[in-house]
């Protein structure tokens, strides 16, 4: 079956009556906005997760087709100035439908538009792109940023049709994934942990810290990411404060210009709890959209719940409730 209004009427009315879903994802949170790429990735996983689930839908490009994308802004994704033949919208959809077929050149992008009218229509295009026209939207006209986002979304929407078994014009290439090429347990030192440690957090890093923000002006001469890698790799060792893991940052770090302790402190001490607690929400949710994206997700696992004891917090909070981020109440909650 092909889509209708009514089934495309589903799809959003379930988005919107789930609680956990938000869509789109720039509405929901000031970390976004209409340009964001991250968000757009987001709004594509959340749209197909249900898409793909309904009776009608069993083609990926069909979705590609038919997603929304009138509120999406692309300008400031778009290398080229001036007048153009194309708007970025349909070039986005034109290089999903390529991306998802897994071609290496434009030909056969432009090949297929000429033997499926259908399908270049629904894209927009009243006749078929030349190969060179589309090979420079691709290699100049589209950012970097814009082409990776091109890349993963393809991906997420790959997976999440074939996890609702619909067929799929390519298997998704796995995800980077870290293995100990031996097999059987074995002894490790701290040093051997911190460099595996230090591997893992360097990809969870480029998950994570997008979602996180410091509210700095223009023109800082340290980049905000440094307070982020600061903050975990004195997250990573044991009693190690703020002051003397700067300097030993200092040493460790490729960047040239890494924050002082007392610069940390006084960075993260000006975000709220509120803040604080929306950035964490979202860096959560992406890393789980992540590792969503892999076969292992959807096995059974084990679930460790680490539960620290401490006498909570049971004073009188008034005027004090922005110095205690957590507290505990006196029930079996």
């Amino acid at each position: 079956m092909a889509p209708t209004a009514v089934s495309r009427r589903d799809v959003f009315r379930s988005i919107a009556t789930t609680e956990y879903l938000d869509w789109p994802a720039y509405d929901s949170t000031p970390l976004y906005d209409q340009s964001s790429l991250t968000a757009l990735t987001e709004d594509f996983r959340t749209v197909s997760g249900i898409w793909f689930e309904h009776s009608a839908h069993n083609s990926v490009e069909r979705f590609v087709c038919q997603y929304p994308l009138s509120y999406v802004e692309f300008n400031s994704h778009d290398q080229y100035c001036g007048p153009t033949r194309y708007k970025m919208s349909q070039l986005f959809r034109a290089f999903l439908v390529k991306e998802i077929h897994a071609w290496d050149h434009e030909t056969a992008l432009v090949e297929y538009l000429r033997q499926h009218s259908e399908t270049r229509r629904s894209l927009g295009f009243d006749s078929v792109p030349d190969q060179s026209t589309l090979w420079r939207s691709w290699n100049k006209r589209f950012s970097a940023d814009l082409r990776e986002t091109v890349e993963r979304t393809a991906r997420t929407l790959l997976i999440n049709a074939q996890n609702a078994g619909v067929a799929v014009p390519r298997d998704p290439e796995p995800k980077l994934q870290y293995h100990n090429d031996e097999s059987g347990p074995t002894d490790l030192d701290d040093q051997t942990v911190l460099e595996e440690a230090a591997k893992i957090s360097d990809h969870v890093s480029r998950v994570v810290f997008p979602s996180f923000s410091l509210n700095r002006g223009e023109g800082c001469e340290i980049h905000e990411n440094a307070y982020w890698d600061l903050q975990t790799y004195l997250g990573l060792r044991e009693n190690l404060a703020a002051n003397e893991g700067a300097r030993s940052f200092i040493y460790e770090s490729t960047r040239s210009r890494t924050p002082l302790g007392h610069a940390h402190r006084d960075q993260i001490r000006d975000l709220s709890i509120e803040e604080i607690r929306e950035m964490y929400r979202q860096a959560v949710k992406r890393l789980l959209d992540e590792v969503a994206e892999t076969e292992q997700f959807f096995r059974a696992g084990i679930v460790a719940i680490d539960i620290t004891e401490a006498e909570p917090f049971t004073g009188d909070r008034t005027g004090h409730e922005d110095e205690i981020i957590g507290t505990k109440e006196k029930t079996d909650e």
